[in-house]
């Protein structure tokens, strides 16, 4: 029986009928090892819900895929049935509502494997990376990772991967071998730079959930085990010198740190520590890979211009790498945005300081504005990846704020949009795949792209996906 669809377009909405839903769901259930959810079931909220709460997408039908199995048979119940298809593994960085479609929720492949010989990780479409380094670390290796150990591995890669250890080694994305995907047709790969190499180059930082499901990927592991790493934290009202000496600081430094200006408004709640709970900071945080005494002397060269009001840079084992940005890990209702700079400006600073740091009294719509100077191994992989325009900057911005309230929900937006605007004279206009979100990712992801990158992709997404079935994550056309 096919499911009755408000509209034959897979772009348009599709509504089980409740004389349908039954049957087809029970179809899927019989091909599939793990559960499938519909809109009457106890499970369907759960499987629907990631980690951005501001996300409140409806699918038609939710697939909870054991295995890569699964997920081919899930992609071809959703061709048969003509439903569009979205995935799902923690939740981070949503892409466009997936009301009316099929939910791939990979959160249950959460497999990984070290090989110490090889140097290698095999991580499932679920798996976070807090397993995946903490196996790594066994074997004196690390993986690229983000700012948090709680996101998940493949999304992060597939958006190009921008960690505390890139400037050295580059994006999450340079580092991987090979992936393993289901193909809009439910055709199931394995590519790599000699099997199927234009699909392996599209899939390396050319944004998730477009051109199929990726169910597993092998990435490289790095000779990484303590590292010198931390904040120091000044006051808030010396955000506009800070950011003016972090802006010649920064490129003179060796490739072994990659570093952030943060100017941050930490929430008055009970899980911030009381020391910094409803207060403002300018900080300098970041990660030197290389000789541990060197990186000191570096990082006391902020302690000597000026004693801050906490030092928290210190050595540290790389498992504890989730201290540097001290990011929320339970679910939480946000927004972010990002630009790139290739150069931060007094006036740039100046704009940044006034529009994220609060007036006295005032509650700041804004939690954070972080620039994390790039360059180095971030900047040369970038003629070799179809994000090209997206990692080329020198300096990457994310805005970020907390929606505790729904009604205030278009007051963090006009926030976030007016800061972009008021700084449009100084960024390059080209988005980080990672920092974009809901209908933001559709609208602006191909800034991430050269011309002639955008083309090879939407050729390659034609090729694999000409109905467009897949349309609920970077957008490639």
């Amino acid at each position: 029986m096919t499911i009755q669809t408000t509209s034959p377009s897979p772009t348009g909405d599709s509504d089980l009928t409740v004389r349908a839903r039954t049957s087809v769901l029970a179809d899927l259930a019989d091909r599939i090892s793990g559960a499938v959810h519909g809109p009457d079931d106890a499970g369907y909220d759960a499987a629907r819900c990631g980690f951005n709460l501001l996300s409140d997408h409806r699918p038609a039908v939710i697939a909870v895929p054991s295995n890569r199995f699964d997920v081919a048979e899930a992609v071809r119940f959703a061709a048969a049935e003509g439903l569009r298809v979205a995935i799902q593994a923690t939740g981070h960085g949503p892409g466009p509502s997936a009301d009316g479609a099929l939910l791939i929720n990979t959160s249950e492949m959460t497999d990984v494997s070290i090989d110490p010989i090889a140097r290698t990780a095999t991580v499932g479409a679920g798996a976070k990376w807090a397993p995946a380094l903490e196996q790594a670390q066994r074997h004196g290796l690390a993986p690229l990772l983000g700012s948090t150990t709680d996101v998940g591995v493949v999304g992060y890669t597939l958006g190009g991967g921008f960690g505390w250890l890139g400037r050295k080694y580059g994006l999450a994305s340079d580092a991987v071998r090979s992936f393993d995907l289901v193909t809009p047709d439910g055709n199931p790969l394995r590519v790599s730079a000699t099997s199927h190499p234009d699909i392996f180059w599209a899939l390396k930082g050319g944004g998730a959930g477009s051109i199929g499901v990726v169910t597993d990927v092998v990435i490289d592991l790095f000779p990484v085990t303590t590292v010198y790493a931390g904040n120091l934290l000044y006051s808030a009202e010396d955000a506009p010198e800070i950011m003016r000496r972090f802006s010649e600081w920064a490129p003179d430094q060796s490739e072994d740190l990659t570093s952030a200006v943060t100017l941050m408004n930490f929430p008055p709640l009970d899980i911030v520590p009381e020391p910094f709970r409803g207060k403002s900071f300018t900080m300098i945080r970041g990660c030197w890979s290389g000789d541990l005494d060197l990186g000191r002397s570096v990082i006391d060269e902020w302690r000597n211009w000026k004693t801050p009001e906490v030092d928290m840079w210190a050595e540290m084992p790389f498992t504890a790498a989730d201290a540097i940005s001290m990011d929320p890990t339970d679910p939480v209702p946000a927004m972010v945005t990002t630009e790139w700079m290739d150069e931060l400006t007094g006036e740039a600073a100046d704009i940044l300081a006034s529009r994220v740091l609060p007036s006295p009294g005032a509650m700041p719509l804004i939690l954070f504005a972080e620039i994390r100077h790039a360059g180095g191994a971030v900047s040369r992989g970038a003629a070799a990846s179809p994000n090209d325009r997206g990692r080329d900057g020198t300096f990457l911005l994310e805005l970020a704020s907390i929606v505790p309230d729904p009604q205030l929900a278009l007051a963090v937006e006009s926030a976030l949009r007016l800061t972009r605007e008021a700084l449009a004279p100084f960024v390059t206009g080209a988005a980080y795949l990672n920092f974009l979100e809901g209908e933001e990712k559709s609208e602006r992801s191909t800034s991430a792209f050269s011309e002639a990158n955008r083309r090879r992709l939407a050729a390659i997404k034609a090729a694999l996906d000409p109905e467009n079935r897949f349309c609920h994550g970077v957008s490639l056309v």
